[in-house]
């Protein structure tokens, strides 16, 4: 059975281009974004690598250490990285793991089941484009796949990662296409009429299961 919203990351070990990376000690007490690439040297994969160097500010300021990964080796990753500095204008600074025996895409179902040309050179497959956001529990928050042929959106992983952190420590949700603090929130189902006039002051009743306010105090 493959890894579920709620399941407890698989805890690895693997080399990586910052060294070693033990992966539940590597982010003990942060949020983690584990996530893979096709392969290295190759155009859609740059793009995708050269936006998360360019949020580093970001994930710092949520707590969140990201982690990439390929099956390649890390000769590959650090010639390539230099490609990504280069014609991304930025500086890649987060560790890429090296998983040319594929044991990490393995135990996160990350291989690639679909596409016959997503293979490398002795027809092995590669991995898709898979996301997991891992919370300071180690318990998987997020799970997203894209195929090979389509770059993701880091800027929406961003987007989750303020929805689940406001979550936790907020009794809400946010609707589609929340952008932050300054759109309305849904009151969570699991909060009465009584107690949300207390946690959120003037909040509305549009339906009796849905239900906004403002948080301004984030």
């Amino acid at each position: 059975m493959g890894l579920r919203l709620g399941d407890i990351a698989p805890d690895f070990t693997a080399p990586s281009t910052k060294g070693e990376v033990k992966f539940h000690a590597w982010k003990e007490g942060s949020w983690a974004i584990l996530f893979s690439h096709p392969e290295d040297f190759t155009p859609v994969c740059t793009t995708e690598l050269g936006r998360v160097a360019k949020l580093a500010d970001e994930w710092k300021k949520r707590n969140v250490k990201v982690i990439g990964l390929s099956c390649n080796t890390l000769e590959s990753h650090e010639g390539w990285i230099a490609d990504i500095n280069e014609t991304q204008s930025t500086n890649v600074q987060f560790p890429i793991l090296a998983d040319a025996d594929r044991k990490v895409a393995t135990l996160y179902d990350m291989l690639d089941h679909q596409d016959a040309t997503n293979v490398d050179k002795k027809g092995m497959p590669l991995t898709v484009r898979s996301v997991f956001i891992v919370d300071p529990k180690n318990v998987i928050r997020l799970i997203i796949t894209y195929p090979a042929s389509t770059g993701r959106n880091f800027d929406e992983v961003l987007r989750v990662i303020d929805s689940l952190q406001l979550g936790d420590k907020r009794k809400i949700a946010t609707p589609e296409g929340w952008r932050g603090v300054q759109d309305d929130v849904i009151v969570h189902n699991s909060v009465s009429n009584e107690e949300a006039a207390k946690l959120f002051p003037g909040f509305k009743i549009i339906k009796p299961y849905l239900r906004t306010a403002k948080i301004t105090d984030a």
